[in-house]
């Protein structure tokens, strides 16, 4: 936002130079970004004298003339024809630049030396026009610096603006926050009006079918109007403030949006057909042209100002080139209206049009200010283009907005600031800004009304925020906290968390993290039943597209999706895990949050090299890496329990990991079926732990083994046993035996065929044996190994081979 030092003192009485003025609105949060002193590097255009003027002697439309600077006399060859002897004029000496980066320099021309350039108030940029060279008043004082002499000496301020303060977004805005600083009052610019005959109701009709894109709408019509140019004053504030002049209709709705905040669009009233305008959303498909020229294709999304017959205005963003006010125009209707910011913001993404207008009323504009900025443009179009504003005012507000009110406590505001404020001064505050506060529910609270030019403002601690600002940031004490600090060891599931996380880094895992929000069809893509609970999904009210309209029952469907976005990739060799939520529907109206660890490993076991042949990783991989993970959780004795009934997993490839009556998970290879709707074409291997199962088994305290500095003692047996029996079992025996000095266990062969009974398969383990204290002997290692091995053979019915 740009205004200008000599604009903001028209509403304030402030004494602060432009430095101090930048820094004060630094401190309330107005970053000033910067300050540039207009005009300033004309300094070296001065007001000087002509002594004589001559006619050039070899050029019948010049002139050649002495100048007084005040100093010296100096000839300047001039091609105006409106100056003569005596007059006091802006002389540009040799070294100056004026505007448009027109150098001045000592030359000759035709023959003549001439050392400067008389200006006219458009080389100085101070008119959109001029008939000739400026001339200027005869008590002026010679060698005075032009702007200085003529009071034009003024200074540009860039305020960087968060988009939370759109009520910033105009010099009114700005110069309330001057007011408050300097304890100064706010004056407005009048908005009288006088009015003329007729009635605009007879002329012009305005119907919203869109009330929720413009809640409201306001016309007012002005006639018998003389487009021209803009008075020199109002060019030159506009050009301060970045903005070129039009004309003086144009640029009255221009001054007054950057005066009060408000954007305003006028309307050639006879291009409006039938005198109506209808607010309401364009048709798909349509073709409008705007002020710019050029066309757009429109969105039934996109909100229209039309006629009775076509779109004449993108609501909120720029106007139509069919209904631009043009030199012949007599009449026009000015509208002011509030559209909705979402619309705006998204209409104005859509079709690549960011204007002054846009950007407001994306921020949001001040509805209650419709009626003041109407007035305030219809009463100086009338003025400057001689016009007459027709009676009445249309106002299409069929539901006026409701101000916000909150109670602030002035000892919470103390407790919070920190500061030494009573009541009456946090009223005087508030109300320095536009708030109104009157007594609250207590003695030590105050009932604030918020205006609508204020939306930011919506609860107590934001009150309490302006306060801060403004009694100042920096008069705030600094103050160390004071209380005690309670160090609390981490909880069982934060260091579950930590733990699972660090085992998967340390297997080779990478960890993805993708979004809670999925598509409706993910779960039904890994085959998921509309029988199973998983199925019914947490919908997203507002969601940003139709991919992220529900909340994940399974971390499956999003870990597939990057595996084949990496396989895209050509980045084959996989490994990668989710530690995040799932969210499950209790009943119709709950749900719940669920901790869930998922994982999946495909490609190669690892990098082919000169030692090793490459090799795929298969469901042994996958499992040694549960085994692992449990382990590091201290999450014992679990069984893989190959009756698995996921659709998402190979029925003959994958086991349910359970602990007694418990599911802690599944794991196995991902079903080919599966992997096709995934567009994946190699092996994938699969794990899922539900974590908050885990959390209640898992042990919560490692316990602490010393190592022994004495020799094992390994013992190796094979055991004929049924086909039937699995080595999960074998190794339940070992661990639930309880023979003496059995340190570790391991199954090293399976061998079935010849020398082995048909139905019998032969399993050989190697037993670890030590002791803490001493050297074991053979006879204390035999006894416990005999008393292990008649163990298996008695619960599995095994025999020796």
């Amino acid at each position: 936002m740009i205004v200008t030092y000599n604009w903001l003192k028209e509403f304030v009485d402030f004494q602060d130079s432009p430095q101090q003025l930048c820094d004060r609105l630094t401190m309330v949060g107005l970053e000033v970004e910067a300050l540039e002193e207009i005009g300033g590097n004309l300094d070296s255009v001065i007001v000087a004298k002509l002594e004589s003027v001559e006619p050039h002697p070899d050029a019948d439309r010049l002139t050649v003339c002495q100048v007084n600077t005040g100093q010296e006399v100096v000839q300047v060859v001039c091609g105006a024809t409106n100056h003569k002897t005596g007059d006091l004029i802006a002389l540009a000496q040799p070294g100056s630049v004026l505007p448009g980066d027109f150098k001045i320099k000592k030359s000759k021309i035709r023959g003549q030396v001439s050392q400067g350039m008389l200006c006219s108030e458009k080389e100085l940029g101070m008119a959109a026009e001029s008939p000739g060279i400026m001339i200027l008043a005869p008590e002026l004082t010679l060698g005075e610096p032009v702007f200085s002499a003529l009071g034009l000496k003024d200074y540009q301020i860039e305020i960087g603006l968060t988009p939370n303060r759109p009520d910033c977004l105009s010099v009114v805005g700005i110069a309330r926050e001057v007011a408050a600083l300097s304890q100064q009052k706010l004056k407005l610019p009048s908005s009288e009006i006088e009015e003329g005959n007729g009635q605009i109701q007879d002329q012009a009709t305005v119907i919203v079918e869109n009330s929720e894109g413009c809640p409201r709408y306001a016309a007012r019509m002005i006639k018998d109007i003389k487009i021209g140019p803009s008075p020199d004053w109002m060019v030159r504030r506009l050009q301060a403030v970045g903005m070129r002049s039009i004309n003086n209709v144009v640029d009255v709705t221009n001054y007054v949006m950057m005066e009060l905040g408000h954007p305003l669009h006028a309307f050639d009233f006879r291009y409006l057909d039938g005198g109506k305008i209808i607010v309401k959303n364009a048709q798909q498909g349509d073709k409008f042209i705007t002020l710019d020229e050029n066309e757009h294709t429109l969105s039934a999304e996109d909100l229209m100002i039309c006629d009775g017959q076509r779109p004449v205005a993108m609501a909120g963003i720029m106007g139509g080139l069919n209904s631009e006010v043009k030199d012949d125009t007599n009449t026009v209707l000015l509208e002011a209206a509030y559209f909705k910011p979402t619309m705006i913001r998204r209409s104005s993404k859509r079709n690549g049009l960011h204007t002054e207008s846009s950007h407001r009323f994306e921020r949001g504009a001040d509805i209650d200010m419709i009626p003041v900025v109407l007035d305030r443009a219809a009463s100086l179009i009338a003025e400057l283009a001689d016009g007459q504003v027709v009676s009445g005012v249309i106002d299409c507000y069929p539901q006026p907005l409701k101000p916000i009110e909150i109670e602030l406590s002035a000892d919470k505001t103390r407790n919070l600031l920190d500061i030494d404020i009573d009541r009456n001064e946090i009223q005087r505050l508030l109300e320095s800004i536009g708030l109104k506060a009157g007594a609250g529910s207590c003695s030590d609270c105050l009932q604030v009304k918020v205006p609508s030019f204020r939306p930011d403002i919506e609860r107590e601690v934001d009150l309490i925020e302006e306060i801060a600002r403004l009694y100042g940031y920096d008069q705030i004490p600094v103050t160390m906290p004071v209380g005690a600090v309670d160090a609390k060891l981490p909880s069982l599931r934060q260091l579950l968390q930590k733990t699972l996380r660090q085992s998967m880094v340390a297997a080779g895992f990478s960890e993805a993290i993708n979004y809670s929000f999925v598509a409706t069809d993910s779960i039904s893509k890994i085959g998921i039943s509309d029988q199973d609970s998983r199925s019914t999904q947490v919908k997203i009210l507002n969601p940003l597209s139709e991919d992220q309209a529900v909340m994940r029952t399974s971390l499956v469907p999003s870990l597939l999706e990057t595996v084949a976005k990496n396989l895209n990739y050509r980045s084959s060799d996989l490994r990668l895990f989710e530690l995040r939520p799932v969210f499950l529907t209790q009943s119709s109206d709950q749900s719940v949050e669920k901790l869930s660890l998922t994982a999946v490993m495909s490609g190669q076991r690892e990098p082919e090299g000169w030692s090793q042949n490459s090799q795929a990783v298969d469901f042994y991989d996958i499992k040694g890496v549960v085994e692992a993970v449990l382990s590091n959780a201290h999450i014992e004795n679990v069984a893989f329990d190959p009756l698995v009934s996921q659709p998402y997993l190979h029925p003959g490839k994958s086991c349910q990991l359970r602990l007694g009556d418990q599911s802690l998970g599944f794991v196995g290879e991902v079903h080919p079926e599966i992997l096709h709707k995934f567009g994946i074409e190699q092996p994938v291997y699969l794990f899922e732990l539900d974590v908050e199962t885990a959390i209640s088994v898992a042990g919560q305290h490692a316990q602490f083994k010393p190592l022994s500095k004495f020799p094992d003692v390994k013992r190796d047996s094979a055991l004929l046993l049924d086909e039937s029996i699995s080595a999960e079992q074998v190794m339940d025996v070992i661990n639930q035996s309880k023979v003496r000095f059995v340190e570790s266990a391991s199954i090293f062969d399976l061998y079935t065929g010849k020398g082995v009974p048909a139905g019998k398969k032969s399993l050989a383990i190697r037993v670890c044996y030590r002791d803490l204290e001493k050297t074991l002997t053979e006879s204390e290692v035999t006894k416990s190994h005999d008393k292990l091995i008649r163990s298996l053979c008695h619960r599995l019915e095994a025999e020796i081979r």
